[in-house]
């Protein structure tokens, strides 16, 4: 019976050794808005979730790559929240749109003025970045997140194919094939459409007016007919009029 015991609680004591060792169930991610195209521009959105019962979530800094770094990343306002972009100079300078780049935004910091993230909730800062790399299949934010109870916690581990998921993974954001506008495809397609609906109402258009001038033709015909049938009709009856009245002559 001793030994049963024994070994029921080291059942339970590795279990939850396992459970406090295991990754965490949430952290912070990025995703982007549609598709992150390679040479195209994308809104990404890092999302936080807050992980603690008794802490609220007051600050987020998110580094970009310096390996790959992004010509424009502007981040969108988000209500009861500071935003500092900081930039840093370039070993080498990129092009974009046939401009030279010397410095790019190395990392963005939203800090709590009167919000914060409390606990069970999520909260979602978007950004607009370009022109995304097309040699490169992802890119690695490091991110770190802070409590109001001065706790940090660093997402900065970055993961490796094929292997299991850190304890603190950092975001990576998985690029898709380069678009042909490298503006992504979303426009392309509608501009098309657009296209095509509007040649469909041309040609639309173009067969109601032959429609309709056929239909005035045959209109015009058959009262032109109408008119000579009511003519030679009236003829002959002042034909016969005209032939009686010789005979009773």
């Amino acid at each position: 019976m001793k030994l049963s015991r024994i070994a029921l609680a080291g059942g339970v004591a590795a279990s939850t050794v396992l459970l406090i060792a295991g990754p965490a169930a949430a952290h912070v991610s990025v995703q982007p808005v549609g598709e992150a195209a390679k040479g195209g521009y994308a809104t990404l959105n890092f999302k936080v979730p807050n992980e603690r019962d008794q802490a609220s979530t007051v600050k987020l800094e998110v580094n970009f790559p310096a390996d790959h770094p992004l010509s424009s990343v502007t981040p969108q306002a988000v209500p009861g929240w500071d935003i500092k972009v900081d930039k840093s100079k370039l070993d080498k300078p990129i092009e974009s749109h046939g401009r030279k780049i010397t410095e790019a935004v190395s990392k963005v910091t939203w800090t709590a003025d009167d919000s914060e993230i409390a606990p069970g909730f999520f909260q979602q800062f978007p950004v607009s970045v370009g022109a995304l790399p097309e040699d490169a299949d992802q890119l690695v934010f490091k991110a770190i997140q802070t409590y109001d109870n001065k706790e940090v916690v660093r997402w900065i581990e970055e993961p490796t194919e094929g292997g299991e998921e850190p304890n603190s993974p950092a975001p990576v954001l998985k690029l898709t094939a380069a678009a042909d506008d490298h503006h992504g495809g979303g426009a392309a397609d509608d501009a098309k459409k657009g296209d095509d609906a509007k040649a469909a109402d041309t040609a639309a258009s173009t067969k109601e007016t032959h429609a309709a001038a056929s239909s005035s033709s045959s209109d015009t015909t058959a009262r032109t007919l109408g008119i000579i049938g009511i003519v030679i009709g009236v003829a002959g009856v002042a034909f016969g009029v005209l032939a009686g009245r010789r005979r009773s002559a």
